[in-house]
Formats: structure tokens, sequence, C-alpha cells
């Protein structure tokens, strides 16, 4: 009867180990709450890292390679110009036209070369590349049987064969990539050879020598042609076995 209660003597037991244990769990909570936010900061990535990504990606598209490429697609217009100047007969403009398909034909042979080498290839260059070859070719060819210096239907065989060559390596892509022969670059190497000497108002015997050159063009064009649909039909051949064997292993 005359006992202190139980709450002035400190409370039952169980109250003893309530600030014991409240003090424990409170650092182990903290740490545990400073460890979880500690993950994610090191899952999320830093604010502003996928612009900064985005922004290096798009900076490798101004590469040397590229920038070649560019400038090709900028001399068709003004090869076009100097072609046409003037009437389109006057051999200082034509000169001048045949420096500026020069220039288009020497960053052709090292824009390629340079995206291999040094790891610049890119979606740009992929696409850009091919239109800039068949644009200062196709320019010039149709520029020069406008003038009546070529034949309509040399103009005509050479890019049917450019276009066609080009929709077909796209269309068989599925399959496999049909590389670059030998002949293909040497029928590129001629063709340029012999427009441009059709471009310079050349007299003589050298108008006699760039028929032959021209000719040769012609021939290698149809038949490295012929060869490419040849390789294409090979590959789209085992591109459709080799996907039938697979399915055929699966479904056993």
């Amino acid at each position: 009867m005359t006992g202190v209660p139980a709450s002035a003597a400190g409370g039952p037991p169980g109250a003893h180990g309530a600030p014991g244990s409240a003090a424990t769990s409170g650092p182990t909570s903290a740490q545990g709450s400073s460890t979880q936010s500690g993950s994610q900061n090191e899952e999320k990535p830093p604010r502003g890292g996928k612009i900064a990504a985005a922004a290096v990606n798009q900076a490798s598209v101004w590469n040397v390679a590229n920038l070649l490429t560019m400038l090709r697609l900028l001399l068709v217009p003004g090869f076009v110009a100097l072609m046409l100047a003037d009437g389109g007969y006057d051999p200082a403009w034509r000169s001048l036209a045949w420096a500026a398909f020069a220039i288009a034909m020497i960053t052709d042979l090292f824009d390629g070369h340079l995206a291999r080498t040094y790891n610049l290839v890119t979606d740009f260059g992929k696409i850009a590349d091919p239109i800039a070859d068949k644009a200062i070719m196709g320019a010039a060819l149709v520029c020069l049987s406008a003038l009546g210096d070529l034949p309509w239907w040399v103009t005509i065989v050479i890019l049917a064969r450019e276009l066609g060559i080009t929709l077909m390596r796209f269309v068989v892509i599925r399959y496999g990539v049909i590389p670059a022969s030998r002949g293909g670059k040497l029928k590129t190497l001629t063709q340029g050879v012999a427009v441009g000497m059709y471009v310079l108002a050349l007299t003589g015997w050298l108008a006699t020598l760039r028929f032959w050159v021209m000719a040769v063009a012609v021939v290698l064009t149809v038949v490295t042609g012929l060869d490419y649909v040849r390789q294409a039909i090979v590959l789209r051949r085992r591109g459709i076995a080799e996907r039938t064997a697979a399915s055929e292993e699966t479904e056993a």
C-alpha cells in the first residue's frame, strides 16, 4: 500500500530498454538510409550526363572524313555553274570546272580511307558518301551530254549501272555486304579520268585518246555491274539457305 508506484521507480522493465533501443536503432537506420541514398546516387547518372554524351556523339559527325564528303557535295552546284558558264564552251571556264571535278574525285579517294583507318565511320558518312559520289559524276555526265560532248546513251548506261548497283546493295544488305572489288575500283578510276578528259576542252590526239578511255570505262562499268549482280544473287541464296537451316534446327 505504501510502496512507491512502478512509474515513479522507473516504470516497467520494457521502458528501460526503450531509450537504448532507440539509440541503437538510430545510427543503424541513419547508416542504412545513407547507404541507400548513396547507392541511389551511384545508380543515377550525373545530371546532364545524357546531354553531354549526345553532344559527344553529335560532334563525332564533324570529323575530317565527313567534312571531305560535305565539301564534295558543295562542289556539285559549283561544278555545274562553271561547266555551263558562257554557254559551256569557254576553255577557261571548262578548266575551272575540271579543277572542281578533280578536287571532288581526290576527296573521294581520301574520305573513305580516312574513315576506315581512323575509325571515323558514321551513319551520316555511310549515306552521304555514295550520294556525293553519284552526284558529282552524274552532274558531269549530264552536263557533257547536254552540251553535245558525250552521247546520251553513255550517260544513261553509266548512271543506270551506278544507281542500280547502289539500290541492289541496300536490298541484299540483310543477307550481307557486297565488298568493292578491284574491278569496281578500276572502273571508278577510269570513269573519273575519262570524264575529266571530256570536261577539258581537248583537241587533236588527246580528244581521240579520251574517246578510248571512255570506251574502256563503259566496258568496265557494264562488266563490273554484271559481276555485282552475280555476287548479290549468290549472297541472297546463301542467306536464304542459312536462315532455312537455322529455322529447321530451331524446330527440331
